[in-house]
C-alpha cells in the first residue's frame, strides 16, 4: 500500500488533518503520521464564531482530537512515500523551523511527488522554498506567507500548479482530496 506523509504537531487543525487522515485509505493509501517526535499530539478547532453577539476577528481556537505520530521526522526517509499532505492550524507556524521536515519536505517536491496543503501549511511549503514560481492558495491571512515563498497567491477554493495542490481552508476538503488523488494516480503511473 503506498504510505502518504503527514506532517504535523500539536495545535494542527482537526477537520484539516481527520478527513485526509480517513479519507485516503479508503483509495487504498496508508497514512503516516510524522511529528518532531513519535507522540500524541493534540489538533485543535479554528473557526469565527457564528454568533454576531460576539464578533471576531481572527479565527477562534478550542481543544480537538488527539493523534498519534508514528515517526519523529528525523527518522523519515522521503523515498518511502508516494506524496505528502500538509494540514494547517497553528502547528505550521512552528513546524517551518524544523531542519528534519525542511529535508523531508525539500525531497518529496524535488522528487515531483504529489504534495497536498491546505490553509497554514504554506507556511512549511514557504520555509522549504520550494513554491517560488507556482500559483497557489491558501487562508487570506496567510496570503502574504505564499508571496514571501515567491509564489503567487490566488483566493480560489482549490488550485493546482504541477504536482502540488492547495486549499484555502477544511471547508475545501472534498475538492482538495479530489484534486490530490488525481495526482497521486498520475504520480504512481509516471512511476511505473
Amino acid at each position: 500500500m503506498p504510505k502518504i506523509l503527514m506532517p504535523l504537531g500539536d495545535a494542527t487543525e482537526a477537520l484539516d488533518t481527520f478527513y485526509p487522515y480517513y479519507r485516503l485509505p479508503e483509495d487504498g493509501y496508508e497514512v503516516v503520521v510524522a511529528g518532531p517526535e513519535a507522540r500524541l499530539y493534540h489538533s485543535v478547532l479554528h473557526e469565527i464564531p457564528p454568533n454576531a453577539d460576539v464578533p471576531w476577528d481572527i479565527t477562534q481556537e478550542r481543544p480537538g482530537y488527539h493523534i498519534q505520530a508514528a515517526v519523529a521526522f528525523r527518522n523519515v526517509n522521503p523515498d518511502d512515500y508516494a506524496g505528502m499532505f500538509i494540514s494547517g492550524g497553528r502547528a505550521p507556524e512552528y513546524l517551518r523551523y524544523d531542519q528534519d521536515l525542511l529535508r523531508i519536505t525539500r525531497a518529496i517536491c524535488t522528487a515531483a511527488k504529489p504534495v497536498a496543503c491546505v490553509c497554514h501549511g504554506i507556511e512549511i511549503l514557504t520555509a522549504a522554498d520550494v513554491i517560488r514560481g507556482k500559483t497557489v492558495t491558501t487562508v487570506a491571512k496567510c496570503a502574504l506567507d505564499a508571496q514571501q515563498g515567491g509564489a503567487t497567491y490566488v483566493d480560489r477554493p482549490v488550485v493546482v500548479d504541477g504536482m502540488l495542490v492547495t486549499a484555502r481552508t477544511w471547508n475545501d476538503n472534498t475538492p482538495l482530496l479530489r484534486e490530490f488523488l488525481k495526482l497521486l494516480a498520475l504520480g504512481a503511473g509516471q512511476s511505473r
